[in-house]
């Protein structure tokens, strides 16, 4: 996500959260207050699925060698 598209979300995501929590607050201090949890959300999603990506390539990697042990001890090993 770029920040800008994080910036328009944490606007909508903190006149929400207000609502949602019942606080009362002026618009510049419930925006900012969005803009900052979608920053940090964002940020911490993208580091998130970097190190899911990172295990994901792991068990894939001992997935793929799996299979091709099996596939040599099946036909090329006899």
């Amino acid at each position: 996500m770029s920040i800008i598209f994080l910036v328009i979300i944490g606007a909508a995501a903190g006149f929400l959260a207000t609502r949602l929590m019942g606080i009362e607050s002026d618009i510049i201090t419930t925006v900012a207050i969005g803009i900052a949890g979608a920053l940090i959300g964002g940020f911490l999603l993208r580091a998130l699925l970097a190190v899911m990506g990172m295990a994901a390539g792991f068990v894939g990697a001992v997935l793929g060698a799996l299979v091709l042990i099996w596939l040599w001890q099946t036909y090329i090993k006899r």
